[in-house]
């Protein structure tokens, strides 16, 4: 029997609407709402399921809806018995992982994401970074590309998210630079994302700091399953490796496909996105293929996933 992993989604996922079935049909997601909202001082169920959007977009409310969300399908799962033998989360999914492995409390962890969303954001006054995905272009040919790009600011890569798909972050007129030379290089597609700050870069380096100010002022307890990170994409080697994994993730990039590889290379052949959207088992598909390995993704979201999840065992 193989291994199986949980692992939680990021910033970009969220939607207005998402675990509204779920906790309208259990009281163990409810009560992970109304946990956040009582931390955090305003309506979490409010904010998520019904909007508006302009609100849930807004980077330090995003992330701990996010994270809650995330948590509240977890507790659902974990009710029916369904356990992982590793986790791993992208970026802010992360903490969703440390929640799962009891490294934090959830309430800790919420109240930490929801500053760390506002340091992230405050680090880089609005429109003058930003990010894009690179698509179809090798982690060799992207770095030149960069160093070409360089002299118009910073740019760097953000997230290594699966085969053909690495994202950028940086100072604007170096990212779109980077855009446009990225195609002369050969990716098949180059664009700029939707967001409103530069990301794993080291124009967030001040966020890092900020972070670091208030873990601090937190206690862990080492990992009771094994928690892949994303800056070493390896196993988390204790409580006293937390702090400085959450603050240089801010400012490092995410190794998604080398954390998934890593887990496969480790006997992981199921993993289970727990959280709004599909994208990371989009990334773990891809990443499988490319190495020739058969895996099975499952998620869980709603009522109709939940079901056919649940079905599957």
């Amino acid at each position: 029997m193989g291994k199986s992993a949980f692992v939680f989604p990021g910033q970009g996922a969220q939607y207005v609407g998402m675990g509204k079935e779920i906790t309208e049909n259990f009281s163990s997601a409810k009560e992970v709402f109304e946990e956040a909202s009582d931390f955090l001082g305003y309506d979490m169920k409010k904010l998520c399921f019904e909007g508006p959007d302009e609100e849930l977009i807004k980077t330090e409310n995003t992330q701990p809806a996010i994270l809650t969300t995330s948590i509240a399908l977890l507790k659902v799962l974990e009710n029916e018995g369904i356990s992982c033998d590793m986790t791993a989360g992208l970026s802010l999914g992360e903490y969703a992982s440390l929640v799962k492995s009891n490294v934090i409390r959830f309430a800790d962890a919420v109240r930490i994401v929801r500053n760390r969303g506002k340091y992230m954001q405050e680090a880089v006054p609005q429109g003058l970074g930003t990010m894009a995905a690179v698509l179809g272009l090798g982690r060799e040919e992207l770095q030149k590309c960069l160093m070409e790009c360089q002299q118009y600011g910073v740019v760097e890569t953000a997230n290594y998210n699966s085969p053909g798909q690495i994202v950028i972050s940086g100072e604007m007129k170096a990212v779109q630079s980077a855009v446009s030379k990225a195609i002369e290089f050969g990716a098949k597609k180059a664009v700029i994302l939707p967001v409103s700050a530069p990301f794993h870069c080291s124009l967030l380096k001040p966020a890092g700091d900020r972070l670091k100010d208030d873990l601090l002022q937190y206690s862990f307890n080492s990992p009771e399953i094994g928690v892949v990170t994303n800056v070493d994409a390896k196993l988390l080697e204790g409580k006293d490796a937390v702090i400085p994994s959450l603050v240089k993730q801010v400012s490092n990039s995410v190794l998604w496909q080398d954390s998934i590889e890593f887990m496969i290379k480790e006997g992981v052949d199921t993993f289970i996105e727990i959280g709004p959207g599909k994208t990371l088992s989009a990334f773990i598909k891809k990443i499988a293929k490319n190495i020739n390995m058969q895996i099975e993704t499952k998620n869980i979201e709603d009522m109709e996933s939940f079901k056919s999840l649940i079905n599957s065992f």
